[in-house]
């Protein structure tokens, strides 16, 4: 039996030579390895064989199997290997070319243009502040020159937080602007002051392509001796013009706001249509921008500074606007719905 496993070794690794390809290797595997291949019925008789016989031949038969089974797994290497030279070689493969790549996280067009609102500023020399998005009715109302009986605290204006109250500065809402980060600001480093806070607030608005209950705004504030709206108009004018990237005009019109007097309306001149008239400015050739003024007395004091030495103005616009316009986005709710498909765009 010695030389009958020895002589099946042989020929068995002379045919798995021999085999040049995959299912004719596969053939050889199963006339020598299969359930009635010829080595598996040699292995089937060993426990025929005598107790003096049965270890020496087992152990012969396992190495002859192993050996066959090694061979059979290299010859299967060496024939993929080959096959696979010979696809390459009937077509051309350019390796220089690169790899597809995994995909990358995608910048927000609200973020861009707050990174570049921010960049702007800066430039100006404006520090940027943030405040708590949960505020309480001092810092979001009184501080700010709005009474108790002010339409803007009612219910149907503001997202009051249930069982939230503090004994000094009242109940606690989601802030309704950006502004509280005035007082804040004043309280923390005193004056000359000059920053400006981008930031999240909540209304509780209808929401339709124009309004939503979460949108986007930046506050803007300026402290010190012998300050005058004239600085605004020229501040606003160089930002505008930066971040479109064309020479901008500003105009003031008289409005009311309960936290600076006197009270503005700022509009630019339309960069589309550089003033002549056309659908985004509604042919008027400027667009409403912010509302702005002098920071009122009260908001001076409420921040610790003396109003009859210090004076100062403060702005606040819509970013999530000015990404409307600036990309001609003509649905709000487009910028919060988180379709990768219209984020991507931009």
């Amino acid at each position: 039996m010695d030389k009958m496993l020895q002589s099946l070794e042989k020929q068995a690794l002379e045919e798995i030579s021999k085999a040049k390809s995959i299912s004719a290797l596969k053939e050889v595997e199963v006339e020598y390895l299969g359930r009635k291949g010829k080595l598996t019925n040699i292995l089937r008789g060993v426990k025929d064989l005598s107790a003096k016989d049965k270890p020496r031949i087992g152990k012969l038969s396992n190495e002859v199997k192993n050996n066959i089974d090694k061979r059979f797994t290299e010859r299967r290497e060496e024939i993929e290997e080959q096959e696979l030279k010979h696809e390459l070689s009937k077509e051309f493969f350019d390796t220089s070319i690169p790899g597809i790549s995994p995909p990358i996280g995608h910048i927000h067009p609200l973020s861009q243009v707050q990174e570049e609102v921010e960049r702007i500023f800066n430039q100006m020399g404006f520090a940027i502040m943030d405040g708590p998005e949960a505020e309480s009715e001092y810092y979001n109302f009184e501080g700010l020159n709005i009474p108790a009986d002010h339409p803007a605290r009612d219910m149907q204006d503001t997202f009051f937080i249930k069982d939230k109250e503090d004994e000094k500065h009242g109940r606690f809402v989601l802030r309704t602007h950006t502004s509280p980060v005035q007082v804040r600001t004043m309280e923390k480093y005193g004056a000359p002051l000059r920053v400006i806070v981008p930031g999240r607030t909540f209304r509780y608005e209808a929401t339709d392509a124009s309004h939503d209950t979460t949108f986007y705004q930046v506050e803007g504030l300026l402290i010190d001796k012998n300050i005058s709206l004239s600085h605004l108009k020229g501040i606003m004018a160089e930002f505008l013009s930066r971040l479109f990237e064309k020479d901008v005009n500003v105009r003031f019109r008289p409005g009311y706001f309960p936290f600076v007097e006197p009270g503005l309306e700022l509009d630019f001149s339309c960069f589309m249509c550089q003033g002549d008239g056309c659908r985004l400015c509604k042919h008027t050739g400027w667009i409403e921008f912010m509302g702005a003024g002098m920071v009122h007395p009260n908001v001076l004091k409420a921040g610790g500074l003396n109003s009859d030495e210090y004076q100062g103005w403060a702005f606040g616009f819509g970013l999530t606007r000015l990404v409307m316009m600036k990309y001609g986005i003509n649905d709000i709710r487009l910028l919060t719905n988180g379709d990768l498909q219209f984020i991507k765009q931009f």
